[in-house]
């Protein structure tokens, strides 16, 4: 019987699916790989979401941080200081009086607002002060630099209620006391200062044409010199700072670059290498030595700022060539136009252009090249100064002519040598390098060393140098001389080149007179086979004369002195207090040839002369005069001369010159023109010296038939190329004119002329120079005229030719002055 609580299984179909428990197990397993692919998706997803969200927010802080810098300040502490942003207590957005009031409260001070744009009210940089404690002046110094923009909408707000934001800021320090002062250490004895930084006190925008785009500013500050510094750079203070730059692109504030200035110059934008970019120049001359930093404004791959400022540096050569190379060695030392012509003709001689590196260096020495230039050009009162003027341009020789001009000028130039702290030595090394055998460097490289060293130290250098000739040591010698005091050696040695006039003399006062120099000799006074000992005595030399001589006086008129031609009175003429007669005897040129020739012109002009020897100088109030053994027959020469002065000459002084024989008549058929013209002037001339009656003057053709025949000379006496007429006109020539002849028109008076009674001038030769535009230049036919002329002669020692003039108490000597345009 069948069980009701446990109903009978019920038959299986055959139709039916299986029903067996595995059935389950398989389907839940086939649902578990569906929900685990579900859980993946699900964390990729959420993974995906999160780094989506990462990169949005890293994306929004780039932006912010770049265009509004303030909304992520929270980043400060996360961030190097040159990336901070705004601090947030400052975030909101305040006016100008809040902006002020704030700084005070936390001991600030604000100081003047300088606009970033035209437009004052939209945008600003603020400086930030602080006050110095137990401070009489200048007690403000910058701490802080802000840029405050405009906020919300300006066209709401009035100028006195706009608000602002704080777009950027900059901390601020100023450069290091020993960068302030590197540029004077090596040019004077100031100590190097200390790692502290100065104050800023000022704070400027450049203005006029900068690099754009961008703001750029200064700070400055002011550090008191030394004693020592303020004599070499001539000014009161080093003047120094921070070069600021202000990007509005990124809202970025920048220190650029620290500067100084010895001069006090404050750095200037100034086009120097060309194009329209202009240079930044930091003016770090000390004294007469310039040295100018040059700047230029290059890019950099920076977002926040992208370019920086780069000196164009002479430490590298731009340029692999050797002519290169070593004027940049030149300009290194301080040789800028010398550097700076060597560049030039290295340029010319290039196919090519120039590296824009090496234009760039070029055109820095260029630059310092005007400026010594500049201040070798200007003539200085102080010869020291002119002397280093022309040491810092490479003048050489110029400044060894200054140096040779007096025993004052070389003693003054010693301690200038003396007190060099090397910049005028290494000048004087790089010169020999490129030109070792520059004669007027050797000098001042051993100028240099006997001030500084002796001359003991200069004579080993000198005999260092491979390329010194005996002729330049010698010279050279001399010039150690002369820096050591010896007035004499500071005179080249020359043949003697004088011209005078002889007088007698009533006797000889030997103490009215300075003797030649002492001779030296040299006695042995012990000797053995290993040593001699010598010893040296002065010998004085007396006034003596042979029995068969007689003194006469010579007075000086011009001597040349081994560089130039010097005339009576001789102010000029400064001869030491000690050894004075060395020196005269030296600048005469007689210390090694005391002959002198005595010569007198007999009646028919012809030159007699005799032999003379010179014992002794003397030089009074401007007047120089030398005592002379002559032999008796001077004495006849002297009544040979119809008491005419005799002149003194010696062998080399003067030239004669002699032109081609020639008459009026014919230089007229040469130059009808030119004659034709100077014939009215010519019969002028001789009215007004009353050698003819006056009245009207007869044609051109009357006069030339009158003076045809006196005889003419074409000589250059002005040194402008162009002869002048010399007209010699004897008292006969004049006697010999025929007045009675009257001129075609009938205008000149029949009568003869009285002739005045000839006197010791009118009975010789008189003389009319004319210029080559037929003006007088020279006439000695007025009544009063002192000098007649004698002689036409060549200087020695240049190509000038004067007028050998003689008058009732000798010869004088005259030359023509190109400025004021006159026989002197």
């Amino acid at each position: 019987m069948a069980n009701p609580s446990n109903p009978a299984p019920k038959p299986c179909r055959p139709n039916e699916p299986n029903s067996s428990p595995l059935k389950g197990i398989s389907e839940k397993f086939k649902e578990k790989p569906q929900q685990g692919s579900w859980l993946a998706s699900m964390v990729a997803m959420t993974v995906l979401l999160c780094s989506a969200g990462l990169i949005t927010t890293f994306a929004w802080i780039s932006v912010q941080f770049i265009l509004n810098p303030e909304q992520v300040s929270w980043l400060n502490k996360s961030l190097p200081g040159w990336g901070n942003t705004s601090d947030s207590k400052l975030e909101r957005s305040q006016t100008l009086r809040e902006i002020q009031d704030s700084l005070s409260k936390q001991g600030q001070i604000a100081g003047q607002i300088l606009p970033l744009e035209r437009d004052t009210t939209t945008s600003f940089l603020l400086p930030i002060f602080k006050q110095r404690a137990n401070c009489q002046s200048d007690c403000k110094y910058i701490v802080e630099l802000r840029v405050y923009q405009r906020a919300g909408n300006p066209e709401l707000q009035s100028v006195s209620k706009a608000y602002y934001h704080l777009a950027a800021q900059l901390k601020v320090t100023g450069p290091e006391e020993s960068f302030v002062v590197a540029p004077i250490v090596n040019a004077t004895d100031d100590n190097q200062g200390s790692s502290l930084p100065l104050p800023l006190s000022e704070v400027g925008r450049f203005e006029g044409d900068t690099p754009s785009p961008g703001v750029w500013f200064y700070l400055r500050g002011q550090r008191q010199q030394g004693t020592s510094a303020t004599a070499e750079s001539g000014a009161k203070s080093i003047a120094y700072g921070q070069i600021v730059y202000y990007n509005p692109e990124g809202t970025h504030l920048q220190l650029m670059l620290p500067w100084t200035s010895p001069s006090g110059q404050l750095p200037q934008w100034r086009e120097v290498t060309g194009g329209d970019a202009k240079e930044l120049v930091v003016d770090q001359t000390v004294g007469l030595e310039p040295h100018l930093r040059v700047y230029q404004v290059n890019p950099v791959k920076f977002v926040l700022n992208p370019i920086q400022l780069e000196q164009i540096s002479l430490t590298s050569p731009a340029l692999q060539d050797s002519e290169y190379q070593n004027a940049l060695m030149l300009a290194r030392s301080g040789l800028w136009t010398p550097a700076f012509k060597q560049l030039e003709s290295l340029k010319k001689q290039l196919t090519e252009k120039l590296p824009e590196a090496a234009q760039a260096q070029m055109d820095v020495i260029g630059l310092h090249s005007q400026v010594t230039k500049t201040q070798a050009d200007t003539t200085s009162t102080s010869p020291s100064q002119q002397v280093l003027a022309d040491l810092i341009d490479g003048r050489w020789d110029k400044a060894l002519q200054v140096f040779e001009a007096s025993l004052e000028n070389a003693k003054e130039i010693a301690t200038l040598l003396k007190a060099d702290k090397g910049r005028l030595w290494s000048r004087v090394e790089a010169q020999l390098r490129v030109n070792p055998n520059q004669q007027s460097v050797q000098a001042w490289g051993a100028l240099i060393l006997a001030a500084k060293y002796g001359q003991q130290r200069a004579n080993s250098w000198l005999n260092g140098q491979s390329k010194t000739t005996t002729d330049t040591l010698t010279y050279i010698q001399g010039l150690l001389g002369q820096l050591n005091g010896d007035a004499a050696s500071q005179i080249p040695t020359h043949d003697s080149q004088i011209v005078g006039s002889v007088q007698s003399i009533a006797e000889v006062n030997a103490a009215d007179w300075l003797k030649p120099p002492s001779q030296q000799t040299r006695h042995r006074v012990f000797e053995d086979k290993r040593h001699s000992i010598f010893v040296d005595t002065q010998q004085d030399v007396s006034l003596q004369k042979a029995d068969n001589q007689v003194w006469y006086q010579v007075e000086v008129s011009a001597f040349h002195d081994g560089r130039r031609w010097l005339y009576f009175p001789f102010t000029n003429l400064k001869p030491p207090q000690t050894s004075k007669e060395k020196f005269l005897w030296k600048a005469l040129g007689i210390d090694s040839d005391p002959e002198i020739q005595i010569v007198v012109w007999l009646a028919n002009r012809e030159q007699v002369t005799t032999t003379a020897t010179i014992k002794a100088v003397q030089f009074r109030d401007g007047v120089l005069r030398l005592l002379v053994a002559a032999d008796e027959s001077v004495e006849t020469l002297y009544a040979t001369s119809l008491q005419q002065p005799l002149l003194a000459m010696t062998n080399s002084a003067l030239e004669w010159v002699e032109s081609v024989p020639m008459t009026l008549q014919e230089l007229y058929q040469q130059d009808a023109l030119r004659v034709k013209a100077m014939l009215p002037i010519l019969w002028r001339s001789l009215q007004e010296s009353g050698q003819l009656p006056g009245g009207a003057v007869p044609d051109s053709q009357y006069i030339l038939q009158k003076l045809g025949s006196l005889p003419v000379q074409e000589v250059d006496l002005t040194d402008d190329a162009m002869p002048e007429t010399v007209l010699t006109i004897s008292p006969e020539a004049i006697a010999s004119l025929d007045m009675q002849d009257t001129s075609e028109d009938g205008s000149f008076p029949p009568q003869q002329p009285t002739l005045r009674s000839p006197d010791n001038n009118q009975s010789r030769p008189h003389t009319l120079i004319l210029s080559d535009s037929g003006q007088v230049i020279y006439t000695d036919f007025k009544q009063d005229s002192p000098a007649l002329l004698r002689a036409i002669a060549k200087l020695s020692g240049g190509q000038s030719v004067g007028l050998l003039l003689e008058n009732a108490h000798g010869y004088r000597l005259k030359v023509w002055s190109q400025k004021n345009q006159r026989f002197e």
